[in-house]
């Protein structure tokens, strides 16, 4: 297990929390890991949409079926790379897993077709999402309980920051416009993507899940048939086969309403640059202002914001503040609507403040819920089935939010709010019950 860093360290500010961090050889690793690959991933995500339409040719049909199928071939892929973290070296799966999506990203420069746009798209958000379940694996096993949550916020924060970084560089593939610029770029972004793996190759055997016993017959040192020893290897496998999370019914209760809250991305990503253009009279900069003030506040109080939800009924409570923030973020996105300029800016901005703070607080509460009522003999398969809720949270967000917000206005958003409302609560709800149950 990873050592505590200093409680003085808590107190002082954004650098130096993550700094003494650092020191911690497992988030040293994770955290480089991170920087490098992320980096890479800004780029792709910068240029991508416009790689498809303007340089391979393909139609705003044909871009969004690609970007679907990617995202549905890592919800697969969520729950299959937790499940092999719990057979296999947890560092190797994962550095292999990100060595090989970084490469497929690479390909994307030759991409020419609709086919091959297809095939590559799917192939490296299946082996993207792979790692990410393995990499949840290996900060379970990696941190002390009380550690784990405060990992996950450093990795975030770093990984908006590389993000931001990469966004930049793409700008300059989206500044040149040409075809030779956007595949330079598209390359350079994915072997950063694969040389982000290679930290992770400093990771010591103690992130892997304990070996299993072998089954079959058992072979005393004299050649006979140890009976007894083949017993028990059959019923530490059975035991490990009746902690599977598919059988833990308030875990996936837990995933189920997680993955629903998650589709606020969702609202932020799709809804609001289409409320703005569409309904609002802010000029459309507004989405990219919004956009640095939600990446800025999640930098700066992620970390803050993740102190002690690895209590269960902290991590439920923190839950439920986000669910009140995001209705009020919900509702204040609607009023924007048909309102002077400098009011919809106003209110545009209030509702984006209130909006970040419930995915900040949100993801502390809900990284905390899945380490801590996970089986941790069986710590990959129940973190590849949180994934797997979170990305089928991401996957439904454009169709739920379109059929809602942008269809109904102010009612749809009123909807959309108490669909997040009934979520976080039964979220708490689940959190509260299993602090009574461990009391």
């Amino acid at each position: 297990m990873s050592s505590p860093a200093s409680e003085t360290a808590e107190k002082r500010g954004l650098r130096a929390r993550i700094s003494a961090s650092l020191t911690d050889p497992v988030l040293n690793a994770l955290v480089a890991a991170v920087a490098v690959s992320r980096i890479g991933r800004g780029v792709f995500l910068a240029v991508t949409v416009l790689f498809f339409t303007q340089i391979v040719g393909l139609s705003a049909g044909e871009a969004a079926i690609v970007l679907a199928v990617s995202s549905g071939c890592g919800v697969v892929a969520s729950f299959l790379g937790g499940w092999l973290a719990d057979r296999w070296s947890a560092r190797r799966l994962t550095f292999g897993f990100e060595a090989l999506g970084g490469l497929l990203l690479a390909a994307y420069a030759f991409a020419g077709d609709f086919t091959s746009a297809l095939l590559l798209a799917s192939l490296s958000g299946f082996f993207d999402s792979m790692g990410h379940s393995a990499r949840s694996a290996i900060i379970a096993r990696g941190f002390a309980p009380e550690r784990r949550v405060h990992a996950r916020a450093v990795l975030r924060t770093v990984t908006n920051l590389s993000i931001a970084l990469g966004s930049a560089i793409g700008a300059i593939a989206l500044a040149l416009g040409t075809p030779e610029a956007y595949r330079a770029v598209i390359a350079v972004a994915g072997l950063l993507c694969a040389v982000g793996s290679l930290p992770l190759l400093r990771l010591t055997t103690d992130v892997d899940a304990p070996a299993r016993t072998r089954l079959g017959p058992q072979v005393t040192e004299t050649g006979s048939i140890d009976t007894a020893a083949a017993a028990a290897a059959l019923a530490e496998r059975k035991d490990w086969a009746q902690r599977s999370p598919w059988r833990d019914p308030q875990y996936l209760a837990l995933t189920a309403l997680t993955g629903i809250f998650a589709m606020q991305f969702g609202v932020f990503e799709l809804g609001v640059p289409l409320w703005i253009t569409r309904e609002t009279t802010a000029p459309e900069v507004m989405v990219a202002v919004l956009l640095i003030v939600n990446t800025v506040l999640v930098v700066m109080f992620q970390v803050r914001a993740s102190r002690g939800t690895h209590d269960v009924r902290t991590a439920g409570r923190v839950t439920l503040i986000a669910g009140g923030l995001i209705v009020i973020a919900c509702l204040v996105y609607a009023l924007a609507a048909g309102l002077p300029v400098w009011a919809a800016i106003v209110l545009l901005l209030v509702a984006t403040i209130a909006y970040t703070f419930a995915e900040i607080l949100s993801q502390a509460g809900g990284w905390g819920l899945s380490f801590e009522l996970a089986d941790a003999k069986r710590a990959g398969a129940y973190q590849g089935v949180f994934g797997m809720g979170f990305s089928l949270g991401a996957l439904a967000a454009p169709l739920v939010v379109n059929a809602t917000a942008i269809t109904y206005g102010f009612f749809g958003w009123v909807v959309l709010a108490a669909i997040f409302l009934a979520a976080a609560s039964g979220t708490w709800l689940i959190a509260r019950r299993a602090a009574a149950v461990s009391a």
